[in-house]
């Protein structure tokens, strides 16, 4: 794939998970809403490297986010240094057995709620980029 398909990709798959973000916070399945709020900002950010990579727009194979955004060149403000940082914590505390109890004790409805207002804003800045 050339950068613009891959940018398509990226796009259309971080939709897709968006959806599915928001359809599992409506029925309570609040880790796995924000384990996939980590996915549609980390395939936004993959987008955006494909993008500005176009000689070599394949992303490295990493699921950090902030790492990502550096790979990108971006220029973040604290808030949103801080969103990124704490959907890190999403990948594997939904992921890793060790980690899904106390992930899934915090993430009660307005817990969720709030991280999910953060995502959204994020997702919005980040497409901006993509268009």
């Amino acid at each position: 794939m050339n950068s613009k398909e891959l940018i398509k990709y990226w796009v259309e798959s971080s939709d897709r998970d968006y959806e599915s973000m928001i359809k599992n916070y409506e029925v309570k399945q609040y880790t796995w809403s924000l384990f996939i709020g980590h996915l549609v900002l980390e395939k936004l950010l993959k987008g955006i490297y494909a993008k500005i990579n176009e000689d070599n727009p394949y992303p490295p194979k990493i699921h950090n986010l902030n790492i990502l955004a550096e790979k990108c060149g971006l220029k973040l403000n604290q808030k949103q240094i801080k969103t990124l940082f704490i959907c890190n914590s999403f990948n594997i505390s939904a992921r890793y057995e060790d980690y899904k109890n106390e992930f899934y004790e915090r993430c009660t409805k307005e817990y969720t709620e709030e991280k999910i207002n953060n995502i959204k804003e994020m997702r919005e800045w980040l497409k901006k980029m993509l268009i």
